[in-house]
């Protein structure tokens, strides 16, 4: 019998606290991310400045890539003509610069990746600063940002598109 009635006490409990639940408004918002950092002035700056680093980058590797082919084709012209030890120091020069530019294409491209965090780190920094602000300011227990995927569907009627409200924080128009 205090089985039964602690049984009972539970799904009261539960049930009370269900319709509690129910009964609150709750307020959720989404946004588009890329859409808004694309909208900032930073934005542009900042893509010009990773493009020039990149732009850098490349001409160094096609720099290398030239020398690598006027080397390689010397040799092939020469390689008759010459002992083998000239002939072994030559292929392990041209193996030797192959890795240089195979080295320098993974350097590039790490340093490549932390340019464009160092460059964008502020601009994310600013607008979750504003998506949290907002969404606190005008009550939202969840705001969704529908540029990073993981929100497979929303009900535009019932979810709030806090775009707006982010740019009127950030002085965008």
């Amino acid at each position: 019998m205090k089985r039964f009635i602690s049984i009972a006490m539970v799904i009261m409990v539960i049930a009370l606290a269900g319709q509690s639940a129910m009964a609150q408004n709750f307020k959720f918002g989404h946004i588009n991310s890329d859409e808004l950092i694309q909208t900032l002035p930073e934005y542009d700056s900042a893509t010009v400045k990773l493009e020039k680093f990149r732009k850098e980058l490349v001409n160094a590797l096609e720099l290398m890539s030239v020398e690598l082919n006027t080397k390689n084709d010397a040799y092939q012209k020469e390689s008759k003509l010459l002992s083998d030890i000239v002939k072994q120091t030559k292929e392990q020069e041209l193996i030797d610069m192959n890795k240089r530019i195979q080295d320098f294409q993974t350097n590039a491209q790490t340093q490549l990746q932390s340019k464009q965090t160092e460059v964008f780190q502020p601009i994310y920094a600013k607008i979750d600063k504003a998506i949290k602000e907002v969404g606190k300011e005008n009550g939202f227990l969840y705001v969704f940002d529908v540029a990073k995927g993981a929100l497979l569907y929303f009900d535009e009627a019932k979810s709030i598109n806090i775009l707006p409200l982010v740019k009127t924080k950030l002085g965008l128009k």
